[in-house]
């Protein structure tokens, strides 16, 4: 009971009374003028604000879509195939030894008519990946199952080129696309082929579910964050009869559509995108059935994590750059040209941001004088549009998903936030390399097999030097943490909330990258000290 008398003291009259005036003082506001300097401040500052209010706004809109054609989603096929197609099952490797067998394991266990079914291993590895994986293909083979494996030493094309070539060599005429960290579940290709007997069907779209979702609380974030897209954002524009795009995996396309779009094609980091896009623009149609789910694996840490969102901002906007004057052009209405700005566009926010930080201080010292009456105007409506419209977006997500625990998502949106602060200044590299038409390799995400109790011991392999990045985020960290300290020192407690989550997602970004990055180097040189003491022995 000791706190008592402190509670006291902070709660007694003249300190309430303190703050009250404090809160309420417009001492300055008769008396400040705006000049040219805080309206150069001020005007872009808002401007930039407001454009990202719109993009929180739409959010609204996706939600009130769902709601009104969630029932559009379709439980069964309309028509059925008298004789079921040839199926093309690709799987496309890229030194991902850890997760090879939990996938064949898992493909082999697809059922449909093994006459009519080819699995296609599409090995693009440098690493002991594709002579281990060689060796187990060809001992399947050998016990009659259907599969083929091809390797390329170029990687020209990276994944698109892969999934073109073996395209090339296919029997199938549909093609069933697997990364390597997903297990389809055995009855996927039973539960999704009757449904191109429809011609008009291109490609048959299914949700992903996480197996190692409670591994960390980034996982659990990550988790949430891609189930407002495959709860909402999928459900609702198929529902509308927006375009919306195949995933690049855990989907069935037919080979037909993608020879009439013009093939897979490798000058996006989003090939799956990009293909969906110009099939779409051709009249093909796409179903989304989010009740046949398929697992696959999370990055599980910071670095991983951001590689892979990196890889999806990029190319997300090159797709833009790509085909929005095809899109502007194109018959479709106006309802699907505006849904498809905001889908293929999003990521421009990051770099807004970035220059929403940097003004933040000086705004704020400005406005200070204006009055916290003019502010809270100003504010609520931006905070209603962005912040709001984030907890809506993903609550409603959880609780469509899992009725009986979506109240834990409840605990994890403030590291939801504070993840999407993280995600600033990568993000905003990726999208200016786009802007700028700079070109970069695919860098795929890191996978290490949680099922596996020896993953661990692979993971070294995997490990990349984030170089300047973390120091940026701290940089930053640090910086918002100057902004706390400054509205705390002239009472601006509304704005504390807000703040404390950019500290704390640039902070978890840059010093979580760089400990993990610490430890993946002692445990190198572990295995370093274990290979020279064998070698002595």
């Amino acid at each position: 009971m000791d706190y008592l008398p402190s509670l006291a003291a902070f709660l007694a009259p003249s300190q309430v009374e303190r703050w009250s005036r404090a809160l309420a003082d417009n001492t300055f506001a008769g008396i400040h003028q705006l000049d040219w300097f805080d309206l150069a401040l001020l005007v872009p500052y808002f401007l930039l604000l407001g454009i990202l209010a719109v993009y929180g706004a739409h959010r609204f809109i996706v939600i009130a879509r769902y709601f009104r054609h969630r029932h559009k989603v379709p439980r069964t096929p309309p028509m059925r195939f008298g004789q079921l197609p040839p199926v093309t099952i690709q799987l496309p490797l890229f030194n991902e030894r850890n997760v090879v067998d939990q996938l064949l394991d898992a493909v082999l266990k697809v059922r449909y008519p093994r006459e009519l079914l080819e699995i296609q291993v599409l090995d693009d590895s440098t690493d002991d990946t594709h002579p281990y994986t060689e060796a187990l293909v060809a001992r399947l083979k050998e016990q009659g199952h259907p599969i083929e494996y091809i390797h390329r030493t170029n990687r020209s094309g990276f994944k698109a080129g892969a999934l073109q070539e073996g395209m090339a060599r296919a029997k199938g005429e549909f093609l069933a696309v697997f990364d390597a960290d997903f297990i389809p579940p055995p009855d996927f290709l039973e539960n999704t082929i009757h449904f191109f007997a429809d011609p008009k069907i291109g490609v048959v779209q299914t949700r992903w579910t996480y197996l190692n979702r409670d591994h960390n609380l980034l996982t659990e974030v990550q988790a949430l964050m891609l189930d407002g897209h495959f709860a909402l954002e999928h459900t609702a524009r198929f529902g509308a009869g927006l375009f919306f795009n195949f995933n690049g995996t855990a989907g069935i396309l037919r080979r037909a559509m993608i020879e009439d779009s013009g093939g897979w094609q490798h000058d996006t980091l989003t090939e799956d995108s990009d293909l969906s896009y110009r099939a779409q623009l051709r009249g093909w149609r796409f179903l989304y059935l989010p009740w046949i789910e398929c697992p696959s694996e999370l990055p599980v840490d910071t670095y991983g994590f951001q590689v892979q969102q990196q890889r999806w901002a990029k190319g997300l906007t090159q797709v833009a750059l790509k085909l929005w004057p095809a899109i502007w052009r194109s018959d479709a209405g106006w309802r699907e040209k505006v849904e498809a700005w905001f889908h293929l566009t999003p990521n421009i926010s990051y770099p807004l941001m970035v220059v929403v930080s940097a003004l933040m201080l000086p705004v704020m010292m400005v406005r200070f004088y204006i009055g916290w009456q003019q502010m809270l105007l100003v504010d609520a409506p931006l905070i209603v549009c962005s912040f709001w419209s984030v907890v809506s977006f993903y609550l409603l997500a959880e609780r469509e998903l899992d009725k009986k625990h979506w109240k834990r998502a409840i605990f994890l949106l403030p590291f939801l936030l504070a993840m999407g602060v993280a995600l600033t200044i990568s993000n905003t590299k990726a999208v200016v390399e786009a802007l700028l038409g700079k070109q970069s390799s695919f860098v795929r995400t890191p996978k290490y097999a949680p099922r596996q109790s020896a993953s661990a011991q692979r993971a070294v392999a995997y490990r990349r030097k984030s170089g300047w990045l973390p120091l940026a985020e701290i940089a930053m960290g640090t910086f918002f943490l100057g902004i706390v300290a400054y509205c705390i020192n002239v009472m601006n407690f509304f704005a504390l909330p807000f703040l404390l989550i950019f500290v704390s997602g640039y902070y978890w970004a840059g010093f979580s990258t760089l400990w993990q990055e610490h430890q993946a180097k002692l445990r190198c040189q572990r295995e370093a000290r274990k290979v020279e003491i064998e070698a002595v022995s």
